[in-house]
């Protein structure tokens, strides 16, 4: 027993001094991602615990999750799952990936912007704020879209459970597009809790009664951009798909880079303006940019939730990882 103690500290010695190494702490570099996986990859080895990959993301999600920050597990994923020369298109519920070949003539350039965002502290006026946003968004579309109240507050959780509800009506108005509904339900202006709670028949402290990083949000918030969170998130999903699409496709290595491009600058775009996840002043890059990527953009991960002034630039070189 009591050499197995000294076997224990002797382990945690080492997890302190990985505690000890630089990050750049809120530089959207997946600072408190890259601790929370490499130190429970290092602490698996040391006491030779094997976990499925798939595993290992959804603890570090939940652990992360105790800085305050309502992550969504997309850093955490692309960390664990990552392969070289591949981008990971991330599905959960459960949590799977597939492996998107990168085109072999481009290399990504990561830069920092030096700006600094303080994701924990500042998460209920901002990080968290998105996500009861979004969540707002989707109880209000599926009453907007036919559902009782009561069942939308109880089943609903995020903007894909009504994306089907939202595709059927765009279908029956000539479109497949889910913006198609967010534009004919929900107003560009901000929503107040009480414009909310008269569609919802609900107070929105009860709805989130069980969280309180969330009644934090409430706390805090004045307004609710409901419209813009929902366009970004559908646009952004149709991103995904069009980039897998374009990587696949028969066009030459310069077409597909120069589409590739254009995507990532209207995500860029879409989180800077829809979503408000991105500094504005990174758009300067665009002058000098021809491939211009958010690090947490859905080429890598589904959705975007972080405040991440990071670049990633793919020029025509040979890539290297």
């Amino acid at each position: 027993m009591k050499g197995e103690t000294v076997v224990i500290i002797t382990k945690f010695q080492l997890f302190n001094h990985i505690n000890s190494l630089f990050f750049n702490l809120g530089s959207g570099l997946s600072s408190s991602t890259a601790f929370v996986c490499s130190s429970t990859v290092a602490l698996m080895a040391a006491f030779g615990v094997e976990v499925p990959k798939k595993e290992i993301a959804q603890l570090t999600c939940e652990c992360e999750q105790f800085i305050g920050t309502q992550s969504g597990g997309m850093d955490q994923a692309i960390s664990i799952m990552a392969k070289s020369g591949f981008a990971e298109l991330i599905d959960f519920n459960p949590i799977r990936t597939t492996d998107v070949q990168l085109p072999a003539g481009g290399t990504f350039v990561v830069a920092h912007s030096l700006a600094e965002s303080l994701k924990a502290i500042t998460a209920a006026s901002n990080y968290n704020n998105r996500v009861v946003e979004c969540r707002l968004t989707a109880i209000v579309l599926a009453i907007k879209l036919g559902m009782k109240p009561q069942e939308a507050i109880s089943k609903v959780k995020t903007l894909s459970d009504v994306e089907g509800l939202c595709v059927a009506f765009a279908c029956k108005n000539g479109s497949s597009d889910p913006v198609f509904a967010v534009k004919e339900f929900l107003r560009k202006e901000p929503y107040t809790a009480l414009d909310i709670e008269k569609i919802t028949e609900e107070k929105l402290t009860s709805i989130f009664a069980n969280s309180s990083s969330s009644l934090d949000v409430l706390n805090a918030a004045k307004q609710y951009k409901l419209h813009q969170r929902a366009a970004h998130v559908y646009s952004e999903a149709k991103r995904v798909h069009a980039f897998k699409d374009t990587v696949s496709s028969n066009l030459s290595e310069e077409d597909k880079l120069k589409k590739l491009g254009d995507l990532m600058n209207d995500s860029h775009h879409s989180c800077s303006v829809l979503y408000e996840c991105r500094y504005m002043h990174d758009c300067a890059f665009h002058i000098f940019l021809h491939f211009f990527v958010p690090m947490n953009s859905k080429i890598l991960w589904p959705f975007c939730l972080f405040c991440v002034p990071l670049v990633l630039l793919v020029l025509h070189a040979s890539m290297r990882f």
